[in-house]
C-alpha cells in the first residue's frame, strides 16, 4: 500500500515508517522538520500541499500521526493548534475521502479525556478511563483540537463511508515530563507503564494493526496503553496508598525498586483501560510493569526508551525560525 504518514519525523514516525516499509508498504513521509523518513517538508495546514502529495505519491491511505503537542503550548499559539490538529486533519480527511481511500488512521491522544478534576485528582478515588468515559472536557487547547479532529474522522465516516479508526495513546514521550520533576524520568515512566503509558514500539505497532482492521470496524475510538493490573475493585486503594496495591501483585516490587533507587506511586490518580483496543485489534502491547522488573531483575536494559536530550520537530522549527530571524 502507498502510504501517507505524517508526524514522519517525529518519535513516533521514525519507529513506525521503518515497520511499514519492513511490510512492503511504501511510505511518504511529511513533516514540518527534515528527517530520515520525511519525503515532503511542509505542513498538514496547507491543504494545497496535501492535494499534490496525494496526487504525485498516489496515496491509498493515511496514517496521520503529525501535530501540535501539549509541550507545544508554550510555543505556538492557540490558532496554529487549531491550524495544524483541526484544519490540517481537514484537509487530509478531504484528500482521503475524495481519491475513494477504504482506511485512515488518527493519532489522537488520552489527554483529552482528562478534565480539571481529574488532572487535580479531586476526587477520593481514582478515576478508571476507557472509550466510554464522559463528558470529556479538555483542560487546554492540546486536547480540545484533538477532540474536534476525532469528531471530523467521524463526521467523514458517516459522510463519506472512509473508515477510520482513532488512537487515543497514552504517553510514549522519551523526554523529562515537563509537569512534574520529583522523581527520575525513568522512575516515572516505569511507574505510568501501571496505569498511563505504552512503549513507541508497542505505539507504532497498534497503528499498524488499526491500519489493518480499519475496512473491517468503520469507524472506532480506542485507547491504546499498556495494559494494567489493576481492576475497578482497585481504585479507593490505588488513591489511598498506590505502593501497597502494586507490592501485593508484584511481591518483588519494593525491592526491585529499592535496588535501583526508585520510589513506587504513593498515589494513581486515573487508569486507561486498553481492552477494548486488545478486543477489536486483537493486538496487545507486549510491554508492560511486568516487563520492567523483569529487566530489573535480569540486570537488562530498561524496556522503554528515556531521553532527557530529545527534541522534537515542532521545537526544531520553532529554532530554525529564529535562527532564520538573526
Amino acid at each position: 500500500m502507498r502510504i501517507l504518514l505524517t508526524g514522519s519525523s517525529g518519535w513516533l514516525g521514525r519507529v513506525l515508517a521503518p515497520r511499514l516499509i519492513a511490510l512492503g508498504h511504501q511510505v511518504t513521509g511529511l513533516d514540518i522538520a527534515p528527517g530520515l523518513y520525511t519525503n515532503v517538508l511542509g505542513s498538514v495546514a496547507d491543504p494545497a500541499l496535501v492535494d499534490s502529495t496525494f496526487t504525485k505519491s498516489a496515496i491509498e491511505a493515511v496514517i496521520h500521526a503529525g501535530a501540535l503537542h501539549k509541550p507545544d503550548i508554550v510555543r505556538f499559539s492557540a490558532q496554529a493548534f487549531v491550524d495544524v490538529n483541526v484544519t490540517g486533519t481537514l484537509n487530509l480527511l478531504q484528500a482521503a475521502a475524495r481519491a475513494g481511500h477504504d482506511r485512515f488512521v488518527f493519532t489522537s491522544t488520552t489527554s483529552l479525556m482528562i478534565s480539571h478534576a481529574i488532572r487535580e485528582e479531586l476526587g477520593h478515588s481514582a478515576v478508571w478511563l476507557d472509550e466510554q468515559s464522559g463528558p470529556l472536557e479538555p483542560r487546554n487547547i492540546y486536547g480540545a483540537t484533538k477532540l474536534a479532529a476525532e469528531a471530523l474522522c467521524r463526521l467523514h465516516h458517516i459522510e463519506h463511508g472512509l473508515n477510520c479508526v482513532v488512537l487515543r495513546t497514552a504517553r510514549f514521550f522519551p523526554e523529562e515530563d515537563d509537569t512534574h520533576a520529583e522523581l527520575s524520568g525513568e522512575n516515572m515512566k516505569a511507574n505510568e507503564l501501571l496505569n498511563r503509558r505504552l512503549t513507541v514500539e508497542d505505539a507504532a505497532d497498534i497503528h499498524i494493526a488499526a491500519l489493518d482492521q480499519a475496512p473491517r470496524l468503520g469507524f472506532e475510538v480506542l485507547i491504546a496503553s499498556a495494559p494494567s493490573p489493576f481492576t475497578r475493585d482497585d481504585l479507593t486503594a490505588l488513591k489511598e496508598d498506590a505502593a501497597a496495591v502494586v507490592a501485593d501483585r508484584f511481591p518483588n516490587a519494593r525491592a526491585l525498586y529499592a535496588s535501583r533507587g526508585w520510589r513506587l506511586p504513593r498515589s494513581i490518580g486515573r487508569i486507561y483501560d486498553s481492552s477494548r483496543a486488545e478486543r477489536m485489534l486483537g493486538f496487545r502491547c507486549r510491554t508492560d510493569f511486568g516487563s520492567v522488573l523483569d529487566a530489573l531483575a535480569a540486570g537488562a536494559a530498561l524496556p522503554f526508551a528515556h531521553d532527557a536530550s530529545y527534541v522534537s520537530p515542532s521545537a526544531l522549527a520553532v529554532a530554525r525560525e529564529a535562527q532564520s530571524r538573526r
